[in-house]
């Protein structure tokens, strides 16, 4: 792998394992997972993706995907690969009268939350706020708000993605509909997702609790 004919299509950081920041980027939330990628690209924006994606095609490489890095079996490193990470594009755009939210995929759920709180808006997200929004969104979702609002990928609207050939799409119900509809909860490798639009609920206080059952001297209570 030529890492070097990358760099002039690339703004952000192209580590590699002698560069200062490898060993901080190549870790996830998974400590067990100790993975040493040839290269991680930190990506800026949608442009630093393509060209990464481009990069990787024409060096008949396979790359690993790195948003929240939350994922347990450690999918977002591997060993002596290329990794694309999209964890440094953290923008979201709030539309209160939509009411929707535009996030870019490198956000985790506690960083979503705080923005779309501003407005008194939420959505069906991760129980754990370092989540990624990416992983979770595309793998189906489940959050406290499921019972109310459903899914993660049933309140999703559009999704910008860049494909394997290195193209920037726009997928929603009326563009690109098959793939608009294998992303809402189909999982991984149909490309880099760059942006998310979701469906926002005023919701601005969620009530929780145990439920039990506990068994005492022949009485059943619930607490």
């Amino acid at each position: 792998m030529n890492i070097q004919a990358l760099r002039p299509h690339f703004q952000g950081e192209i580590l590699t394992q002698e560069s200062g920041g490898y060993e901080l980027a190549r870790r996830i939330w998974n400590g067990m997972i100790d993975r040493r990628p040839a290269a991680i690209a930190r990506c800026t924006g949608p442009a630093d993706v393509v060209s990464a994606v481009r990069f990787a095609a024409d060096s008949d490489i396979y790359p690993a995907v790195r948003a929240g890095g939350h994922n347990v079996a450690g999918h977002a490193m591997l060993d002596g690969g290329f990794v694309i990470d999209v964890s440094q594009m953290k923008g979201i755009v709030v539309d209160p009268q939509a009411p929707t939210a535009t996030a870019q995929t490198g956000l985790t759920w506690g960083g979503f939350d705080r923005e779309t709180q501003l407005h008194g808006l939420a959505t069906t997200g991760g129980v754990v706020s370092t989540t990624g929004i990416a992983g979770l969104t595309l793998g189906g979702g489940v959050g406290w708000l499921s019972g109310r609002c459903g899914l993660v990928c049933d309140n999703t609207l559009e999704y910008d993605l860049v494909s394997a050939t290195g193209e920037l799409l726009r997928t929603n119900a009326s563009q690109h509909g098959d793939l608009f509809w294998a992303l809402k909860g189909g999982g991984g490798n149909f490309g880099v997702v760059t942006t998310i639009t979701y469906r926002m609920y005023p919701i601005t206080t969620v009530i929780s609790g145990l439920l039990a059952d506990v068994k005492c001297c022949g009485f059943t209570a619930t607490s």
